[in-house]
């Protein structure tokens, strides 16, 4: 079984779309993570759901997870409204603009290696420089387990 096999038809977001629309994106269809692009579709990085549930949690409460409790609930309604103004790219920290990447011929195990070393949750499936569809962790499993 090769890559190709595997892929799924993904959402994308381009670096400039706005944070809020991708995060609901996430949340609806329950990604584990989204791929971003630049204006011309070229694939520039992986946008975990969990690196959107970072950045709305204030930084003292990521030090300290016991202030959590003190937050009341008003507070908790609103931390998404951080994202509505800011973009993608305000959101996405450098580290994470490398997109673990398969060729369409890739087996299960060469997809399941690239996603372990890149430590991210999908793998955008390419053939000849055009993106085919993107491979979830959840799906390698899937596939991997048939066998």
């Amino acid at each position: 079984m090769h890559a190709e096999d595997i892929a799924e038809e993904f959402p994308v977001v381009s670096m400039d779309s706005n944070a809020l629309d991708a995060a609901r994106m996430l949340a609806e269809h329950r990604l584990p993570g989204i791929v971003v692009t630049d204006p011309s579709g070229k694939r520039l990085a992986v946008l975990p759901a969990s690196q959107v549930v970072r950045f709305i949690v204030p930084q003292y409460v990521q030090d300290d997870p016991s202030l959590a409790g003190v937050l009341d609930e008003s507070m908790a309604d609103r931390v998404a409204d951080k994202l509505a103004s800011k973009t993608v790219r305000d959101v996405l920290p450098d580290h994470l603009r490398d997109v673990p990447a398969a060729r369409a011929d890739d087996t299960i195990v060469e997809v399941a290696a690239n996603m372990a070393r890149c430590r991210s949750p999908l793998v955008a499936v390419m053939k000849d420089g055009v993106l085919v569809g993107v491979i979830t962790a959840s799906r390698l499993l899937e596939a991997a387990l048939k066998h």
